[in-house]
């Protein structure tokens, strides 16, 4: 299957692996790689920019296929040596980045003068053109299914894809809410050149996340997600956990993040998903775990859609079109 997505980027197929915190470590990136998919390494999951030429490395000695280094840009408490990041991948030769979280616009030239091709991540039409205007290769559009950060618009994908793809010329990817072949030939439809899973690799075998969480995501069904942080704009898509609940039940009653930020530290989610217990801290899942039954290999996983993808495009949809 070729699309826009996959010549540029170099790829067998229009599948990305979303660049998950804590999660997306040089097992999985090189496994998604070999299936043919598009693996995206953390950039700041490595404590240090040397942290992350060493994993870069790692994933090098797994795959000699594409994969790309995400680089996620926020403000933060404790300030990130961002432009040390950057550089990093650059001097490891890394040709594909996607950027996410604020305007990349200070690492644009940079980038481009590396031959790197950039996709940043939006949750809105109008960030996606802006993107645009500022020269990334493509986007990845988060509709408001997605794990993690939704955004404040609320916008889901069957409504955000298309209208992104009418607003931009450059490729876009689907994300949030994919997880198998009905979900490609949809993207597809709408007008996407690719799809971006993050919640359905995260319950592979290869990815680094406890079992526990796997199987709790198998066993979870769509509804088995809250917001958080919306009080203070920074909503996000979490596991419905009591945790999740009793940050939800302090926003209610009007506290702030001096209150509710040591219940949502990123570090304790880090214990979530290296040691098991889905009550230790706030973890993301998507609203794609209702859709999620099994924990295959991510080359099982990319063949299975690939095959069904093609099913669903010759035998269903072309069959509604016969006399």
């Amino acid at each position: 299957m070729k699309t826009a997505i996959t010549q540029m980027l170099g790829i067998e197929h229009p599948i990305v692996q979303g660049g998950m915190q804590w999660v997306a470590r040089a097992e999985l990136v090189a496994a998604v790689a070999n299936a043919g998919a598009l693996g995206v390494l953390t950039a700041l999951t490595q404590p240090t920019p040397e942290d992350l030429a060493k994993e870069i490395k790692r994933v090098r000695s797994m795959t000699d296929r594409p994969f790309g280094v995400n680089l996620t840009i926020l403000p933060t408490l404790k300030p990130v040596p961002y432009e040390a990041y950057r550089d990093v991948i650059i001097d490891s030769g890394v040709k594909i980045v996607e950027t996410a979280g604020n305007n990349p616009v200070a690492h644009m030239p940079a980038f481009k003068a590396a031959g790197i091709k950039v996709i940043h991540k939006c949750t809105t039409a109008r960030h996606a053109r802006k993107a645009e205007q500022i020269g990334v290769d493509a986007v990845s559009i988060d509709g408001f299914e997605c794990a993690g950060h939704v955004g404040e618009d609320d916008i889901p994908g069957l409504i955000l894809i298309p209208a992104t793809v009418a607003q931009v010329s450059i490729p876009v990817i689907a994300s949030g809410g994919f997880g198998d072949a009905r979900g490609l030939v949809a993207a597809l439809a709408l007008g996407a050149e690719g799809i971006n899973m993050g919640t359905r690799f995260m319950c592979t075998r290869e990815s680094p996340v406890h079992d526990n969480i796997k199987q709790t995501i198998v066993a979870n069904n769509e509804a088995d997600t809250i917001l958080i942080l919306r009080s203070l704009r920074n909503s996000s898509r979490v596991a419905r956990t009591a945790l999740a609940r009793s940050v939800v039940e302090m926003e209610q009653a009007g506290l702030g993040i001096a209150e509710i930020g040591p219940k949502v530290a990123g570090g304790k989610g880090r214990r979530v998903y290296e040691e098991g217990d889905v009550e230790e801290g706030i973890w993301t899942v998507g609203m794609v775990q209702g859709l999620i039954d099994d924990v295959p290999t991510c080359g099982e996983l990319v063949a299975r859609i690939m095959a069904q993808a093609d099913i669903l495009v010759r035998e269903r949809l072309l069959a509604l079109m016969n006399d």
